[in-house]
């Protein structure tokens, strides 16, 4: 009995086995290749398979998701003979899991030395300064031609980055005291194009001003003078309506000489030749104004009445 009981455990463990790699999961965006007896049979998609035990067997899992692979810095040397290291980043997609395993024996490899060889072709026809400035150019020349050899492996670059770009030191050296004194420069022009538009902008200015001070100066005597002649014109209307006599003239001239006596400057006067004349009147109106307050009378030489005292004259 126990010979028995020892080779049915045997069978279902055989069985157990068998059941086992028969049953094959796989997992989301993956794949699997199947051989049997070493030769490709077909490709396991995600889910649930079976295949033949002892017979099929499972060669390689791929993952078909999106890969980002960074690659060490390589030296490279541009057209002006100078040695720059640069990092690249490959972002590549396995698309077809059978060419993947049989048509490159390593596509990871493969991939970073055809980025490599790629790379030094192309830096190789550009000086450092375009180097430094076209990293757009070198992604998308990069981009078609590991898009194009990579075809054929079953694999898709979606996008090739360059990580860094490293010149040697003297030369960065070099390209720092360059920049510093192009930004001298740049602030040296910004400085003497901001003074001089300064000066520009402070010369309008005081044109400006001067101008409207001059148009100011020149509307304040056009008033001035249209006021005074506005005044002359008033007096004169008010002289005239209020018929003076010679008398009251004579008075309003002697009170004007003081004033033209008034000043420093007034060294010498001329006293015109009227002054006489309304020095008489005056004396006269003085007289007269005398006899009104008490002084004899005098007789009217046309008239032979009483005496009688003339009484002033009242405005």
């Amino acid at each position: 009995m126990e010979p028995i009981i020892i080779v049915l455990i045997i069978l279902v463990v055989l069985v157990f086995i068998a059941l086992i790699k028969t049953i094959q999961v796989i997992p989301q965006a993956s794949a699997a290749i199947v051989e049997r007896f070493g030769r490709y049979t077909r490709t396991l998609n995600a889910g649930l398979n079976i295949v033949v035990p002892f017979i099929d067997s499972i060669r390689n899992r791929i993952d078909l998701r999106e890969q980002v692979v960074p690659f060490p810095p390589q030296p490279v040397i541009t057209q002006d003979n100078l040695v720059v290291n640069i990092d690249t980043v490959i972002y590549y997609q396995v698309t077809d899991a059978r060419a993947a395993t049989y048509e490159v024996a390593s596509y990871i490899q493969a991939i970073e030395q055809l980025t490599v060889t790629t790379l030094r072709n192309i830096i190789g026809g550009m000086d450092l300064e375009r180097t430094l400035t076209s990293r757009e150019e070198i992604n998308a020349a990069l981009r078609g031609v590991l898009d194009e050899a990579t075809g054929k492996w079953g694999i898709r670059v979606n996008r090739v980055e360059l990580k860094a770009i490293e010149p040697p030191t003297s030369i960065q050296d070099s390209m720092e005291k360059q920049m510093r004194a192009d930004r001298d420069k740049r602030a040296a022009i910004l400085t003497a194009e901001g003074t001089r538009q300064a000066a520009i902008l402070t010369a309008e200015g005081e044109k400006q001003s001067q101008i409207l001070r001059a148009e100011g100066e020149a509307k304040a005597a056009a008033l001035r003078a249209e006021g005074e002649a506005q005044a002359v014109r008033t007096v004169f209307e008010a002289i005239h309506a209020g018929d003076p006599d010679q008398k009251l003239l004579s008075y309003q001239y002697l009170q004007m000489l003081p004033k033209i006596a008034e000043g420093d400057a007034n060294k010498l006067w001329i006293v015109p030749s009227e002054i006489g004349d309304a020095l008489k009147g005056l004396s006269g109106a003085m007289g007269n104004f005398g006899n009104l307050g008490g002084g004899p009378t005098v007789p009217r030489p046309a008239d032979g009445n009483a005496d009688r005292r003339e009484k002033p004259a009242i405005d």
